[in-house]
């Protein structure tokens, strides 16, 4: 089973950014946490901070891979056009949120995404990605 994790913008500060909302671990330290839990399944991590790039790597990796883990932070309340190229691939995508988003600023309790997405998680901390790994097992 292949399974890419993209993480949108600001999540390469997890760790320093918001501790109180994200957390003090660093994404590259749960990365490993994770890679050992799933030594069967062949995960692949991807950050940008650019729209398109994201969009890039979506189109890259739906249709070779058996699932995909998007963390699009920000762009979830506001991309279109990332919505578009979930829908234009063949693999099945989770949204995923470290944070409870219903918990939070209103605007953040609209996705544009979730739709076009197999599924959700949200508000499990860092864990949140390793319930959306289980989701394609």
């Amino acid at each position: 089973m292949k399974i890419q994790i993209i993480n949108g913008p600001n999540l390469n500060l997890l760790g320093v950014r918001e501790p109180g909302v994200y957390g003090s671990l660093s994404f590259e330290e749960y990365w490993e946490e994770l890679r050992r839990r799933y030594p069967d399944v062949e995960l692949s991590a991807y950050q940008s901070n650019v729209e398109g790039e994201i969009i890039n790597k979506i189109q890259e990796t739906g249709f070779s891979f058996d699932g995909i883990i998007l963390n699009a932070g920000a762009y979830t309340h506001t991309s279109v056009a990332i919505h578009d190229a979930i829908k234009a691939v063949r693999t099945p995508v989770v949204e995923v949120h470290i944070s409870n988003v219903y918990a939070r600023e209103e605007f953040r309790r609209q996705s544009l995404l979730a739709g076009a997405c197999k599924g959700v998680v949200t508000g499990f901390g860092l864990e949140s990605y390793r319930l959306a790994v289980e989701a394609f097992r």
